[in-house]
């Protein structure tokens, strides 16, 4: 049987908020460059960058730690999946509105809106695989109904 520690979490939330800064920065640059007039969908990867940066990440890492009643285990996995989503959301559109790669020729702001879109699908993959872990961990834990310790163990 696989066990799965604190660190293989802390690993991959910290991906998380690496690809989450670059979308951030790219999509930022996006929106600089055109003086904010652009595609709602830039704007929502904007979110998705700001939201799992200072919310999901933060909370994930710091919650189960400092604040185990806010930590349950079914509110991780709806954070996780909700961000998922988020994220799935995000890059498709962004993909879809930008259309095929000649389209974008040498017009920097849209490469960089390429490189955020499929960031943002690295992202959800990672989110998936969270979503999944955590699940895992929430079914095979004590059915009390305090308070658990974040997922550290996926038998």
């Amino acid at each position: 049987m696989a066990k799965f520690d604190f660190p293989l979490f802390y690993i991959l939330r910290a991906v998380q908020a690496v690809f989450a800064v670059i979308v951030l920065g790219l999509t930022g640059h996006a929106v600089n460059v055109t003086d904010g007039h652009w595609w709602d969908t830039i704007n929502f990867m904007l979110f998705n960058g700001v939201w799992t940066l200072f919310i999901v990440v933060p909370y994930f890492i710091l919650a189960p730690i400092f604040v185990p009643a806010i930590a349950h285990r079914w509110v991780l996995v709806a954070v996780d999946t909700i961000t998922m989503i988020f994220w799935f959301a995000g890059f498709i559109a962004l993909a879809v509105d930008l259309g095929d790669a000649h389209g974008c020729s040498k017009w920097s702001p849209c490469r960089g809106l390429q490189a955020a879109a499929a960031f943002g699908a690295f992202n959800w993959v990672l989110f998936l695989v969270t979503t999944v872990l955590n699940t895992m961990g929430a079914l095979r834990r004590d059915p009390a109904p305090g308070p658990q310790p974040p997922t550290a163990h996926v038998p």
